[in-house]
């Protein structure tokens, strides 16, 4: 979430990071000859979006990361390698070269050149469009004069072609990460063929996107139904195992898993809380586990003047009992949060929010009187991401600690909820999940909580955070980097705009049909190692 991502269904934790038992995730239940004329069916929710720079959820990053081919991936230990790009280089951590390999071409036929990632990050960046992932291009210089209503500017002045395979970008400041950022979604290029003039998208375009990556679309987008890709031929890097794949759109997780039990469905990404405690029995060694970077948070919206007030935040914080429903809900298959970073990125300390995290109903229910909490707490989630069981947990136990009533609303879908939080429709506190867009602790911070983050849904703004932020940005060193992010974080403890819940684990299933089923920390099947088997 290679990319950020916010997470539609419920993960579960870090098997390898926080010490649990795993089962490998290759090599597996199925039997038989590999068959690379089938095609795949892997279960996502409704996505959002399916343009590169719009896409900030993890249904969505999944089909993109078909349809495209990233500058860079990570290695086993979270260091950048080039993949469609050939380097990237910088003297001083202001301006980057991009070199491109040879060899790439859209889906289309077009030839992929430095005007396709030009084209597509200046797009991206002009604040009418009014893309998802405009903020990560926040650090090139000329973005701030591609912002407001009435922009100075349309394309962004550190961005400069040197030839059809090179390009250089210039940043408003030294930022160390820069080639890291550069495997997450919105720097995605964009053929021609995209836009009907100079920045303007072309009408249909996202039905049926082109991209440069190992799989093309096949038909459209069958909004509420399914995305269906195969293989592209020409491309130049590692070719797919199989012949296509069929991203179904479930709204309930559960049916999703009883399809994967009667080999209708191939993977399922995630299993439902309430199959967890029968999975092992249900699929043998087809359920899987692996780590993952998703967080899974309660968020406040802090414009709201009921829970404006931090000492309220921290009284609901208080009177959920994390471990109780880690427990009773998830079979101990989660583990329990108190920071707002995951424990696979370098600068997580444990349990950073302190008093807040500890489970006090006594203590609790006095500050929240005090604070003038509301006798009312709505609990907003989207109901395609089996989540209903844990925010009922949550509710009972705000009731029975804080004294006040509580209900749980789901939003059919994970879309409907962002678009309502977008627009700062009324939805009490909601449910947000965060799977890291590129290993950095800063990947946590800005996106989420930053005054200007794209996924800063609560209306939070601290301007020392802001600047907290930007100083580690320009740190010359990732451990100069990392003081300024815990300062950051520590802020973040004190005015909790999210209550840390659990960190996730990647557990998810496949039927017998499909073997070498792999997903990475960003919540991704890896598309390049499933196979069909006869």
């Amino acid at each position: 979430m290679r990319v950020r991502r916010l997470a539609t269904w419920t993960a579960l934790p870090l098997a390898v990071t926080l010490g649990l038992v795993a089962c490998g995730s290759g090599g597996d239940g199925g039997s038989g000859e590999s068959n690379p004329d089938a095609s795949v069916r892997i279960e996502i929710a409704e996505p959002q979006h399916l343009l590169p720079t719009n896409t900030n959820e993890t249904s969505g990053s999944q089909v993109l990361s078909a349809l495209f081919s990233p500058l860079v991936d990570y290695d086993e230990a979270n260091k950048a390698y080039e993949v469609a790009a050939e380097s990237v280089t910088s003297e001083d951590n202001v301006t980057w070269t991009v070199e491109l390999k040879d060899g790439y071409t859209f889906h289309n036929g077009e030839k992929v050149t430095a005007d396709n990632y030009l084209d597509a990050w200046n797009y991206g960046a002009y604040a009418p469009n009014g893309q998802n992932s405009s903020y990560f291009f926040e650090k090139i210089a000329g973005y701030e004069d591609m912002q407001g209503e009435d922009p100075t500017a349309k394309t962004l002045t550190g961005l400069k072609k040197v030839d059809d395979r090179t390009f250089t970008v210039t940043l408003s400041q030294p930022y160390s990460e820069f080639k890291t950022m550069l495997g997450y979604t919105a720097f995605y290029p964009m053929p021609k063929a995209a836009f009907s003039a100079p920045g303007v998208l072309a009408e249909g375009y996202e039905q049926a996107p082109i991209g440069q990556g190992p799989f093309k679309m096949k038909g459209t987008w069958q909004h509420d139904a399914k995305v269906e890709v195969e293989k592209y031929d020409a491309f130049p890097g590692e070719q797919p195992k199989v012949a296509g794949v069929e991203f179904r759109i479930y709204q309930q997780p559960t049916a999703a898993y009883a399809d994967v039990l009667s080999d209708n469905l191939d993977v399922i990404k995630t299993i439902p809380t309430e199959n967890l405690s029968t999975a092992t029995t249900d699929l043998g060694d087809r359920f899987k586990q692996s780590s993952a970077s998703s967080l899974q948070v309660l968020s406040f919206p802090t414009f709201e003047e009921e829970f404006s007030n931090p000492d309220v935040r921290k009284a609901i914080s208080m009177a959920i009992d994390r471990d109780e429903i880690t427990k009773s809900i998830f079979k101990d298959s989660q583990q329990p949060a108190r920071s707002f970073v995951s424990p696979v990125v370098a600068g997580y300390r444990d349990n950073t929010i302190g008093e807040a995290g500890e489970f006090d109903a006594a203590k609790a229910k006095a500050l929240y009187q005090a604070a003038g909490g509301p006798a009312k707490i709505e609990l907003s989630y989207n109901g395609d991401g089996g989540h209903k069981d844990w925010i009922d947990a949550t509710c009972n136990q705000l009731k029975a600690n804080l004294g006040v009533e509580c209900v749980g609303t789901a939003e059919p879908k994970f879309a409907d909820l962002l678009t309502k939080l977008k627009d700062k429709q009324p939805v009490g506190l909601f449910r947000m999940g965060w799977v890291m867009d590129y290993p950095s602790m800063e990947n946590y911070l800005g996106p989420l909580y930053s005054s200007a983050g794209s996924s800063n849904y609560y209306g939070y703004s601290n301007p020392e955070f802001d600047k907290l932020l930007a100083e580690g940005a320009r740190a010359a060193n990732e451990e100069e980097a990392v003081k300024k992010y815990q300062a950051a974080e520590d802020l973040l403890a004190q005015d909790l705009p999210v209550i840390p819940l659990r960190y996730g684990q990647n557990n998810f299933g496949h039927s017998t049909k499909v073997t070498n089923v792999e997903m990475d920390l960003f919540d991704r099947i890896d598309l390049l190692q499933i196979e069909a088997v006869k």
